[in-house]
């Protein structure tokens, strides 16, 4: 189970990705003409970036339902992106034959996937020899902020409650290199990146955006079909969002690992 859902207060924050905010470590990397599978492409953003760095290449988008990849789709319409081809598929099983990408990439997928070491091998059957596999995924145990507002730190312990709940990893960033060469990789690059959101617009949309999620998003009916959490809990959860977003001097950081390998 997918723990976010497809919530349109999930989709604003999914939308604000970009492959310079969120692929940087893989963009050095990219050349016109190459193929690339982007596996869990949700609403498209970072696949079209990708799209447009490798044309005349052709990007294949991947996601678990068609509903989801509707959504990518539709952002590929809008941009007038005609080289992207779409498919459902499961990381787990990928229906296309070995060596049949140059860059094959997740962003924010094997946190939520049920064995992510088996998919990290189908990632790097189906890519070619001499070419990469890349995922980056934030790790939440590692979110840090201020002001300490104490309503965060319970929407961190339901978060990660759910997310594991769901057989998801919410802590995957700093295991990617381990589930790497648990999957046979040997040539792997291992750094970590950020996103911050502080003071101002950047604080009033992170804190905004997660005030609405924790009430309204799949995550929210998790919490409250499993007895994790009351109605009141989850709105005193909101509260502290727009408290902590409210603060002059509100800062937040998500670190991420990313991992880059070669077959």
């Amino acid at each position: 189970m997918y723990t976010h859902g497809h919530h349109e207060s999930v989709l604003r924050s999914h939308r604000w990705r970009t492959a310079g905010n969120s692929a940087a470590y893989l963009l050095p990397h990219l050349a016109p003409g190459m193929s690339v599978l982007d596996v869990g492409c949700g609403p498209g953003t970072i696949t079209v970036d990708l799209a447009t760095r490798v044309a005349p290449g052709r990007v294949t988008a991947v996601e678990v339902t068609g509903a989801a990849l509707q959504l990518a789709r539709a952002e590929a319409g809008v941009r007038g992106r005609r080289n992207i081809d779409f498919a459902v598929a499961d990381v787990h099983a990928l229906d296309f034959p070995a060596g049949s990408f140059d860059i094959v990439h997740a962003h924010q997928v094997l946190q939520h996937v049920a064995d992510p070491v088996r998919a990290l091998r189908e990632m790097r059957r189906v890519c070619r020899p001499g070419g990469i596999v890349a995922a980056r995924d934030s790790d939440y145990a590692a979110f840090t902020w201020f002001p300490r507002v104490p309503a965060l730190d319970d929407w961190l312990a339901l978060y990660q409650q759910a997310a594991r709940a769901n057989g998801g990893e919410p802590d995957a960033g700093r295991r990617l290199l381990c589930w790497t060469r648990e999957a046979g990789f040997v040539d792997v690059r291992a750094t970590a990146s950020t996103w911050c959101f502080a003071a101002g617009e950047d604080a009033r949309w992170w804190g905004g955006m997660w005030a609405e999620r924790i009430l309204v998003s799949d995550l929210a009916e998790q919490l409250l079909t499993s007895g994790a959490a009351t109605r009141e809990d989850l709105r005193r959860v909101s509260d502290g969002w727009r408290e902590w977003a409210a603060a002059p001097d509100a800062w937040f950081a998500v670190p991420h690992g990313e991992i880059l390998c070669r077959p």
